[in-house]
């Protein structure tokens, strides 16, 4: 997303700065399997049993594959999205090739769940440039059960399809935030209305044809669809479409969903107990403080504590420090995900990948368990994607992480003594303190917040992604306070040697940080900074650099 888009607004939601340019939406670097899709479906759930978990796919070979993960994973709804859809600010050569109809991927995933007895507990939707009732009318028969609709609706409100949305000069006011051309917006959601009214009268005018009382009765009857012979292009007259409208045996297995996925994400027993023993500080704000073993079975330990605060305190959730969790083992995947404000989680051990997912408050500590003899900064003591999303909140951690370090982190504080390849991509803000060694591609999208890295080798600027940040020095005393604090705090939580080395001989190491800016999140606060102080005489450039 274009800096000059980044209204405050826009900022506000995605937790960055106005006028930088944002990299939207972010590639999804929790889920490279779908072992890790199952795991995001299930912090979800554990977060909001309530809600309605919807994952989607493109329409491509072999999509029908994946929806039977997809379905294996607990997902509630599955949407198959065609090529012809997608907003108007996309690159032309993704309009022009990327993807297929939607038919095709409908025909194959609805196949594909029916003959692994997984239709009859997932939702199927579609959309692509649905605009008829005989668009839905073959969807349904093709096996969905719901139906999306983008462009339709925006062109019932005023659109006028000028694919300018990433200018910012749509003429229509819909898809800019320039007030004067948002002004011009004359849509109603009447109109949305009415036409969806008419799509659902067209609709059933076809269903009286066919012979159907309800949209679940014409749910994958694809023998009543039929290719339309090509008279006017020779060529495709050799084309093959059986596999489309392939018959499936609907007395044996259900071809609709009819029951619920199996509820295999209900809390565990740590977390049930979890959730019992801080009563008090639920109910009348009272601290409290928890000890357990923890294996890696245990998985988004704190997730559902941090839903019922949430649920009933709001986002400012309890005061610091409320409820202190005291963990002894090895935690799972996905530990502390989502934690909000008031909750401190401490690992006494090591943790898997995601941890911190999500966080928006609270506190994440992870040391070596008690007795420990190996180098804390030279062990790895975490897995990949920590503080993926990110936005707010603290995590010190007393050892090396794995890859992605704070992927999307949006403003969560974080010391690390280590990280592993691509670590902070695509941050938009808070700040990061590495005291140890770093992989390659850092800060690779990188657009706000900041990091501070130990670079004893002075070898850093060969591992960091220049493309979106430069490297400065730690020369300013307020980028010294920021680092001397965050240090002094990961001493006094995790009583890390080497930060202690640091602090104690600090005029000596503090000249070894890098500092890694990002090039559009400098020059907005440099732009900020002028405004707040617009009297202000400047120097001439000759001076300046003399």
């Amino acid at each position: 997303m274009p800096g000059h888009k980044v209204s405050a607004e826009i900022a506000a939601v995605r937790h960055t700065i106005p006028g930088v340019t944002l990299i939207s939406p972010p590639p999804h670097h929790d889920i490279y399997s779908i072992e890790d899709l199952a795991q995001l479906i299930f912090d979800l759930k554990t977060i909001n049993p309530t809600a309605r978990i919807s994952v989607k796919l493109v329409s491509e070979v072999g999509v029908g594959t994946i929806s039977a993960g997809v379905a294996k994973g607990k997902a509630d709804t599955v949407l198959i999205c065609g090529q012809d859809g997608g907003t108007g600010a996309s690159p032309l050569t993704a309009i022009k090739h990327a993807g297929l109809p939607w038919e095709l991927g409908l025909a194959e995933i609805q196949q594909s769940l029916i003959a692994n007895r997984l239709r009859n507990r997932i939702r199927v939707q579609v959309d692509g440039q649905l605009k008829t009732g005989r668009d839905l009318a073959i969807a349904a028969l093709l096996g969905a059960e719901e139906f999306g609709f983008g462009t339709s609706l925006l062109i019932t409100l005023g659109c006028v399809m000028m694919r300018k949305c990433h200018l910012n000069t749509c003429p229509v006011g819909i898809g800019t935030q320039n007030p004067v051309l948002r002004a011009r917006f004359s849509g109603k959601p009447e109109y949305v209305e009415r036409f969806l009214r008419f799509i659902a009268q067209e609709l059933r005018e076809y269903m009286a044809m066919l012979g159907f009382k309800t949209v679940d009765d014409m749910i994958s009857h694809s023998e009543l669809l039929y290719p339309e012979p090509a008279i006017e292009c020779l060529k495709a007259q050799n084309l093959d479409f059986s596999n489309i409208f392939y018959p499936v045996n609907k007395d044996k297995h259900s071809i609709r969903r009819s029951t619920r996925q199996p509820e295999t994400w209900q809390v565990g027993d740590l977390e049930a107990e979890i959730g019992a023993k801080s009563q008090p500080a639920l109910s009348r704000k009272e601290p409290v403080t928890l000890e357990f073993p923890v294996r890696n079975i245990h998985r988004a330990v704190g997730t559902r504590l941090s839903g019922e605060i949430v649920k009933k305190y709001g986002a400012a959730g309890l005061p610091d420090g409320c409820i202190r969790i005291n963990l002894k083992g090895s935690a799972g995947q996905s530990l502390g995900a989502f934690l909000c404000p008031g909750i401190t989680i401490h690992v006494h051990g090591d943790a898997n990948d995601y941890l911190g997912k999500g966080m928006s408050g609270g506190r994440i500590i992870v040391t070596p368990p008690p007795g420990a003899t190996f180098p804390a900064h030279e062990n790895i003591i975490c897995g990949n994607v920590v503080l993926y999303g990110a936005t707010g909140g603290e995590i010190y951690i007393n050892g090396i992480a794995g890859e992605r370090f704070c992927v999307r982190n949006s403003g969560a504080s974080a010391v690390v003594e280590g990280v592993g390849d691509h670590g902070c991509e695509y941050m938009t803000g808070g700040t990061v303190v590495i005291i140890g060694q770093t992989g390659k591609n850092f800060a690779a999208g990188m657009s706000g917040g900041i990091a501070y890295v130990y670079d004893r080798t002075e070898m850093f600027d060969t591992l960091c992604n220049l493309d979106m940040v430069n490297l400065e020095s730690v020369w300013s005393k307020s980028d010294q306070e920021i680092l001397h604090n965050m240090l002094k705090n990961h001493v006094k939580y995790t009583n890390s040697r080497r930060a202690k080395m640091i602090l104690e001989n600090w005029e000596a190491q503090f000249p070894l940080f890098v500092k890694v800016m990002p090039i559009d999140y400098q020059l907005v606060l440099e732009r900020m900074r002028l405004q707040e102080h617009p009297s202000e005489e400047t120097v001439s450039a000759t001076e300046e650099v003399y």
